[in-house]
């Protein structure tokens, strides 16, 4: 194993510096790149219909709010709505991962900003909003402007763009909900840790989460109720990536930040289901194993690069990897078992490797 040592933090340091910030240079290049894309889209889009609003913005520090980066080739934007207040927030744990957006009381369809989208119950439908959201796209990926660098991917209901012939960036329509938090989360955090610390586990749910307009897992295999699978359809896919970014500081940003790249170096091929966001749920249930500040320490983080990836390898042989926050959520759900099983075997390789060999980083 890495062990604590001096030697460890060198490796460790040696690779963050070398392979680690090599890597976010080439990815922050590839966001500018995708963002500018995007912009335009979406520029062209409120053209056509002005509910579409460009959230997209580029912060202080270079950052761009609104994208997240799933690997070095996918990117997700997302492209917030407005006047969500007209509806009520209904999270019952009846859609794993999912809420509905129902009128209010009293409130007439009318009076919302998205009147054809509210289904005859009264749901305002994200199946519904995303349609409408994809059709206008297409039309604007076929003028001139775009179609020599940009092809929209039609193997799903989600808006998903190839831009350049290199890079896959979806475009996601969502409410934020700020100041509020899920009902499916009420657990969080458990009794009895000592981390988050109560101030910190304040602010996060402060943050609140995004209801985005997606499309889930479900198959008609494993839900063959079809009103089941309408309901699933119309309702809205959780996202907490404010939340969880908000926990992930210092020691604990840095070691996913490494496991991001050992991912794209050792784990990554296509239709991989081992995305980052595998990743950075891992390190958030280590960090419930690992409560104090020096156990992040550079000192550690080769044991808690381990402990990740071993928890990574019990995920993929399960076949299954719970929500941080919403433990009834999958994310392996519907992934190919064979996928599952050659990450498996990717994964152990690796975490063996850091195990067996006290200079594994030198050579990784």
């Amino acid at each position: 194993m890495l062990g604590h040592n001096q030697n460890v933090v060198y490796q460790v340091n040696t690779y963050y510096n070398e392979k680690v910030q090599h890597r976010k240079a080439r990815v922050t290049k590839t966001v500018h790149r995708i963002a500018k894309v995007v912009q335009d889209i979406l520029k062209e889009v409120e053209a056509q219909e002005p509910r579409f609003i460009n959230t997209l913005s580029e912060t202080s520090t270079g950052r761009f709010d609104g994208i997240v980066v799933h690997s070095p080739s996918e990117y997700e934007a997302v492209l917030y709505l407005n006047q969500m207040g007209v509806f009520n927030f209904v999270d019952d744990g009846t859609i794993q991962g999912c809420a509905v957006l129902k009128l209010s009381d009293g409130r007439k369809r009318s009076m919302s900003l998205w009147v054809e989208f509210i289904t005859a119950s009264g749901y305002l439908s994200a199946r519904k909003i995303r349609h409408r959201f994809q059709n206008i796209v297409a039309q604007v990926l076929q003028t001139p402007q775009f179609s020599e660098y940009c092809k929209l991917l039609q193997d799903n209901t989600d808006v998903r763009v190839r831009v350049d012939d290199k890079y896959t960036v979806q475009i996601t329509c969502a409410f934020r909900c700020n100041g509020i938090w899920p009902r499916s989360a009420s657990h969080w955090p458990l009794a009895g840790l000592p981390w988050p610390n109560a101030a910190l586990a304040n602010q996060t749910k402060a943050e609140g989460f995004d209801l985005t307009s997606r499309e889930t897992a479900i198959t008609q295999q494993n839900n063959p109720n079809k009103q089941a699978s309408t309901m699933e359809a119309d309702a809205w896919a959780m996202k907490m990536h404010g939340a969880e970014n908000m926990l992930l500081t210092g020691g604990r940003r840095k070691t996913l930040s490494i496991l991001k790249s050992l991912r794209d170096s050792h784990m990554d091929f296509p239709g991989t289901p081992v995305t980052n966001y595998i990743l950075k749920t891992l390190v958030l249930y280590e960090c419930e194993k690992h409560c104090s500040e020096y156990e992040w320490e550079d000192t550690n983080i080769g044991d808690r690069l381990v402990g990740v990836l071993l928890q990574l390898v019990s995920c993929l042989q399960c076949r299954r990897c719970a929500h941080y926050f919403l433990p009834s959520l999958d994310l392996l759900r519907s992934k190919p078992t064979h996928s599952i099983e050659h990450s498996a075997q990717l994964a152990w390789h690796l975490v063996r490797k850091l195990m067996i060999d006290p200079n594994a980083l030198q050579t990784l």
